[in-house]
């Protein structure tokens, strides 16, 4: 039988669900603030970008893009939109969130949680001290991995690259060819619902000349792969294409989108659990900087462990950082 469990964690949620033997079969964090898929909000037409078609509406400094652009709208109108995809991060930008009209109440979207409830999972909320039940079940390995992007499994290894266009997967191994992509399609499967990675995703697969083999990778995939999708039969080359609804960022876009914050957020968790009292949190630059810029959010830190939080530069850290007491 499977576990959901939640961390409510400073400046981020994060959730796990369990396989009936304690591993991680999905990983999520949804990080505070921004726009959620499901939002309904009022917003003004900042700019009209092609008359009927698309437009950029914005409030409180956050700006979205209209689509599509109700033709009677003119710049400067108030009008009710809701989000349906949320924003990306990409090489180099930012993919704004994706909203279209709408005339239903403002509102909040669902939240990880509710997302989780929202499919009949059973959600228990992971205590903060004590025994460690996400580490327990391999929270820490599941980051790097999202992080490298490297997936290994027996007899080869995957490797997860997003792009703009899709996110693309390779496979390498030693393994005999069909035996190789047969094994790949299980554990391509598993990525992708480990990772929640949706929209357009391609996966190369070793060449394999027989079209049965070629249909049997395809239907390993099926298997492994979480509904609901759509995907192409994977074709002489090796490439299959899957298409899977995109709302949100997957977990390795979170989580590489911005270095400092991923290595920030991971900091306050490492304090939170084991920093009762007065602590200092050492770390680079970059990572201190922003936790600098975020006072809240040091200050719940010191709300949590009852006592007082220090910020201090290592500039020769080259990771997250460390606590100390």
């Amino acid at each position: 039988m499977s576990e959901t469990l939640i961390e409510f964690g400073i400046g981020e949620t994060r959730a796990v669900v369990l396989d009936a033997d304690g591993g991680i079969v999905e990983a999520h964090i949804e990080r505070d603030g921004g726009w959620r898929a499901g939002d309904v909000r009022e917003v003004r037409l900042a700019t009209i970008l092609v008359p009927g078609v698309r437009g950029i509406v914005g409030v409180g400094g956050v700006e979205a893009v209209l689509e599509p652009l109700p033709r009677a709208l003119t710049e400067g109108v108030t009008l009710r939109v809701e989000v349906v995809r949320e924003a990306l991060a990409e090489a180099g930008r930012v993919r704004l969130a994706k909203v279209v009209a709408t005339t239903a109440a403002v509102g909040s979207g669902p939240s990880l949680a509710e997302r989780l409830r929202g499919r009949g999972l059973v959600v228990r909320e992971a205590a903060r001290h004590g025994l460690d039940l996400f580490e327990a079940a391999g929270w820490s390995e599941v980051v790097e991995t999202a992080l490298s992007g490297h997936v290994p499994f027996p007899g080869g290894s995957l490797t997860i690259s997003p792009t703009p266009a899709m996110t693309v997967t390779d496979v390498d191994g030693a393994s005999p060819p069909v035996e190789l992509a047969l094994a790949a399609a299980d554990a391509a499967g598993a990525a992708i619902r480990r990772f929640d990675i949706t929209g357009s995703i391609g996966i190369d697969f070793p060449t394999v000349a027989d079209k049965s083999t070629r249909t049997a990778i395809g239907a390993r995939l099926d298997v492994a792969l979480p509904p609901p999708f759509e995907r192409t039969a994977v074709n002489g080359f090796g490439f299959a294409q899957i298409v899977r609804p995109r709302l949100r960022a997957s977990l390795i876009e979170v989580l590489r989108a911005d270095p400092a914050a991923t290595a920030a957020l991971r900091l306050l968790r490492q304090a939170e659990r084991g920093a009762p009292g007065r602590c200092t949190l050492v770390a680079g630059p970059a990572v201190i900087a922003w936790l600098d810029a975020r006072p809240d959010i040091v200050a719940e830190l010191a709300r949590r462990v009852g006592g007082t939080v220090a910020l201090r530069v290592d500039a020769s850290a080259t990771t997250s950082g460390h606590v100390a007491l």
